[in-house]
């Protein structure tokens, strides 16, 4: 036996990576995630050295609404990066409530995401983003397109669950409609300085987002919605209209699939829907379990 068999014998293991843990399909590994690493980019995201490949031509942005980028995108990010695509996330909108962003005015939200787009693009050395937002950073995306010139930054625009249109609260927007109507000084002290009020169904500041998507016929935009969200009242409120746009509501597909809002973007279906998406596939029939809210697949 040679002196180098012997040793390749005696020699312990090369040592090896540890393999990535499976991604959690539940919104409370999001929470887990933020508890432990508060406010830190998902697994798969942000490595500024990824470059784009031919399968995989544009780099994908993940936008978060009321919440941040580890608890919102602790499922997707991973499930996106293993599949070739380079991702990238930030927390963006953060006001006076620490690591909770999409706080801030429609505007400045927009502008911060403008940046962070801009910056992708400069890292990555590609012309363009697919988006893939979920409720506010589903539809603040559309300031950049109308008031900063994103459309021909952007291929596809996914948004999961966005207000659109405005929002009820599920009935509860009503009841601070009624308030601040009856204090219009505090009306408005709040609202303009108050991402998530300018939201608020029949708010004037939708006017100004504009979100029609006939204004960016270039891009390929798919919203998908659950019949079952509380926050994104009535649910079609996250639908468009266009000849460039596919609607997909989660139970169309699976009907046994509980998920509501907050759920949404660790759903195992909504994901599927994304990855076929960004993929120009045809969005199929899922194979069905039952998904309940916030806690995912039974």
């Amino acid at each position: 036996m040679s002196i180098a068999a012997i040793a390749a014998l005696t020699s312990p293991p090369a040592a090896t990576a540890d393999p990535e843990p499976a991604p959690s399909y539940s919104y409370f590994g999001g929470v887990a995630a933020q508890l432990g690493t508060p406010d830190a980019p998902p697994s798969g995201a942000n490595d500024w050295t990824c470059r784009p490949d031919s399968a995989h031509p544009q780099p994908v942005v993940l936008l978060h609404g009321l919440s941040n980028q580890t608890i919102t995108w602790n499922t997707l990010s991973p499930v996106l990066a293993a599949e070739g695509y380079c991702v990238f996330t930030t927390t963006y909108g953060t006001g006076q409530f620490g690591p909770l962003g999409a706080v801030t005015p429609i505007e400045d939200s927009g502008a911060q995401i403008g940046a962070f787009i801009d910056r992708v693009l400069a890292a990555t050395g590609a012309a363009r983003v697919d988006l893939v937002g979920h409720s506010m950073g589903g539809a603040i995306p559309f300031h950049y397109i109308n008031h900063l010139g994103g459309a021909s930054r952007i291929e596809h625009y996914i948004a999961l669950a966005a207000p659109f249109h405005g929002t009820t609260l599920s009935g509860i927007q009503s009841m601070f409609a009624h308030a601040l109507a009856a204090v219009p000084a505090l009306d408005e002290a709040i609202t303009p300085r108050c991402g998530p009020c300018q939201f608020t169904y029949g708010s004037p500041y939708l006017r100004d987002l504009n979100p029609d998507p006939t204004m960016a016929p270039d891009v390929a935009f798919t919203t998908i919605v659950t019949r079952y969200d509380q926050i994104a009242t009535p649910y079609d409120t996250g639908m468009l209209a266009g000849a460039n746009v596919r609607n997909i509501v989660l139970q169309d597909l699976c009907a046994q699939d509980y998920t509501e809002h907050y759920e949404l973007t660790a759903d195992p279906v909504a994901v599927g829907v994304v990855v076929a998406a960004l993929a120009d596939r045809d969005i199929e029939s899922a194979t069905c379990r039952t998904v309940l809210p916030f806690v995912g697949p039974a």
